[in-house]
């Protein structure tokens, strides 16, 4: 990658999920109201509008649930083509990430992964998905 990659902006409601990568911890919002999952962090519940959402750690390991690649680059540091997907994790939560460690062809629906952790510099360790 030729242009660095842009760091996240921690907010109030990520910092505890960026804390847990710096742990080398997958962490997401559950809902104490309906016990459901929340990825991306939410201030309410999606599913019920609870307001209680403290973080639980999960397992990082997965399954690819959809997926696209990426053949065009839209911001700066993130050299096509690369994959991003939808996880459905055995917790009964869906994440978001990018699959690294395979070319963008290997990829499969219901492909197991499993979440790594990479430093970006000038940041910190940032959630990956490769295979398992």
């Amino acid at each position: 990658m030729d242009d660095p990659r842009p760091a996240p902006t921690p907010s109030p409601p990520t910092e505890p999920y960026w804390a847990a990568c710096r742990r080398g911890e997958l962490a997401l919002q559950r809902c104490a109201g309906c016990r459901r999952f929340v990825h991306f962090p939410e201030p309410r519940c999606p599913y019920c509008g609870g307001t209680e959402l403290a973080y639980e750690a999960v397992s990082g390991h997965g399954t690819v649930h959809t997926f696209t690649v990426v053949h065009r680059s839209f911001l700066p540091g993130f050299a096509p083509p690369y994959t991003v997907a939808w996880l459905d994790l055995p917790e009964g939560a869906r994440v978001f990430g990018d699959v690294t460690g395979c070319p963008p062809e290997d990829v499969r629906i219901g492909m197991p992964v499993r979440v790594r952790f990479a430093d970006l510099p000038g940041f910190g360790p940032i959630p990956h998905w490769r295979p398992a």
